[in-house]
């Protein structure tokens, strides 16, 4: 079957969401969205977004809050560029409907996390993603001309590669829409539109520990990849360094906030140990908190580190963090008596599919937004709360291109597209033993390509999840898709595109840390890793990336 529309997005968080929210303005929009409409990581992220708000704070301290945190790889002008639009997304998002928390004065009240100079946060309590998505949902509902298919999983960007037509040399690649596998019949829908947003979100899942939701398997990543698309930054991802740990719960993500709210992490001994690692002690930047854990684990050997809150009134912390005292209390542990135990996990990719300030991407008529690009505001590491702003901000700015993309070629047809192809079946038996290689990728890449690496370390699990990687690819072609065969090939496509930036980047720098070179070295490195077909290639941040991709 075959769907039409003006405007289709792929993925039903913040990002696809407020873009949905804008397009339905001035045409059809579909959203596609693989599980139930509010399973995203916007929906787990329990932190806020960060916006100048007080008085005391200015534009110029959260820009180099977030040049600091991002150790010199951020693009500048990207950065400012959503500081300044900070103060009237709030408003947006309050005019579209999400209600922050106010303190008893009437005024937002704004939290501070770890790297931020004031405090800048602004909070739904502790579940701020979960508040701004249902309200976005709520505003998406009045629009008739937008439609929500749930359950849906994309299997292939459309472009010329499936129209049997070989793009032209330095020529650029067109995206026509998706194919769709409609989880509920096993039939692959085929959908078209001049313009497609890729707002999938993170890549979590590849890890063997991760506070994202399941469906975070990095499938706009693995697919925009497959296109001919250019994806940077991989080596980036974000361990959190608080998740709970606790042997009968999954990781469960215990809020930078916390530690803004005073915090403290501790050994079993009882040692504040963070005033070692850096002057801002529990506050500092996630990469140096989840490496001093990952340091202190090492020398102990212990299993976990502690998040102390017990000498914070006990009244202040339930009201403040209401679903963490909650979660907690379900598996018999009060955060206001005792300590909380907490590990590092996979939290958040700083890298992903490359755009330019208007969230275009290096294939014709695709854009993305959200966790899944890389737009060059959180260079090697995100300043907290940033993501859910420069989600809203540069969706924004990939709608206001799009719209004119779109009036621009609503004369053109959309192409005649094959229908998908599907001959073959599973074999049961065969499926059994493919299905254990999601497991194995997400061990290999916690134990060699995690919070602190070397060549030997990526070397091997290079070795080991090419090869996992080519049996599921010989197993694809042969077979009828399913959810979990089209989520474990993107695994590990995602898989090795992170461990060949990382193997590309001699030095270290933010969320990239390797013994083989401990040191960061801006006159070689300073710039982004890219990835595009069978090149990878080092972009300096002194070329902008507001000129011809194809140069």
């Amino acid at each position: 079957m075959t769907h039409k529309c003006d405007f289709l997005v792929l993925g039903s968080g913040i990002a696809g969401l407020s873009f949905a929210i804008r397009a339905a303005e001035v045409g059809t929009v579909i959203i596609l969205t693989k599980k139930e409409k509010a399973e995203s990581n916007t929906n787990y992220a329990q932190g806020g977004i960060a916006a100048v708000l007080d008085p005391q704070d200015s534009f110029e301290s959260h820009v180099e809050d977030t040049l600091i945190a991002g150790v010199g790889l951020n693009r500048r002008e990207a950065v400012e560029f959503i500081v300044r639009e900070g103060p009237c997304t709030v408003k947006e998002l309050q005019a579209w409907g999400a209600v922050f928390t106010q303190t008893p004065s009437g005024q937002l009240d704004l939290g501070r996390e770890g790297g931020h100079s004031f405090s800048r946060i602004v909070h739904a309590k502790d579940h701020t993603g979960r508040t701004v998505e249902q309200a976005l949902l709520e505003k998406v509902r009045s629009y008739p001309n937008i439609q929500i298919l749930e359950n849906y999983i994309c299997v292939e960007l459309i472009t010329e590669h499936h129209l049997g037509v070989k793009p032209k040399p330095k020529g650029k690649i067109h995206c026509w829409g998706v194919y769709a596998l409609d989880a509920h019949t096993g039939k692959v829908h085929t959908f078209l539109a001049p313009v497609t947003l890729l707002a999938t979100g993170g890549t979590g899942r590849v890890y063997l520990y991760t506070t994202n939701p399941p469906i975070a398997t990095g499938d706009g990543i693995a697919m925009a990849y497959r296109a001919g698309a250019m994806i940077a930054n991989m080596e980036f991802m974000q361990f959190h360094p608080t998740t709970l740990y606790h042997p009968d719960d999954d990781s469960f993500l215990i809020s930078e906030a916390v530690r803004g709210f005073g915090g403290i992490l501790r050994t079993r001994s009882g040692e504040a140990f963070m005033k070692k690692y850096h002057p801002m002690a529990d506050l500092a930047p996630r990469d140096i908190v989840a490496r001093a854990i990952d340091a202190e684990l090492k020398r102990s050997g212990e299993e976990c580190v502690y998040l102390d809150v017990t000498h914070l009134d006990p009244d202040e912390v339930r009201n403040r963090f209401p679903h963490i005292f909650n979660r907690l209390q379900e598996l018999h542990i009060d955060m206001t008596k005792e300590w909380i135990p907490v590990v590092p996990a996979a939290h958040y990719m700083c890298g992903g599919v490359l755009t330019d300030l208007f969230g275009r991407t290096t294939i014709e008529g695709l854009y993305a937004a959200g966790e899944v690009a890389c737009t060059g505001v959180h260079g090697a590491n995100r300043l907290a709360s940033n993501s859910l702003l420069e989600a809203v901000v540069f969706s924004k700015q990939a709608f206001e291109n799009a719209k004119a993309y779109v009036e621009k070629n609503r004369n053109h047809a959309l192409p005649e597209v094959p229908a998908w192809d599907d001959k073959g079946t599973l074999n049961q038996e065969e499926w059994v033993l493919i299905s254990h290689d999601q497991r194995e990728i997400q061990r290999l890449m916690w134990d060699y390509v995690g919070i602190v690496r070397s060549d030997e370390r990526l070397d091997r699990a290079e070795r080991r999840i090419r090869l996992i990687a080519s049996d599921i690819e010989a197993f694809y072609k042969k077979t009828k898709v399913t959810p979990a065969l089209l989520e474990l090939r993107n695994i590990a496509c995602v898989a090795l595109l992170i461990i060949r930036c990382a193997q590309f980047r001699k030095e270290s720098r933010g969320l990239h840390y390797t013994t083989d070179y401990p040191d960061r070295d801006d006159a070689h490195w300073l710039g982004d890793t890219v990835i595009q077909e069978h090149r990878t290639f080092f972009w300096p941040l002194s070329v902008p990336l507001q000129q011809n991709w194809s140069s």
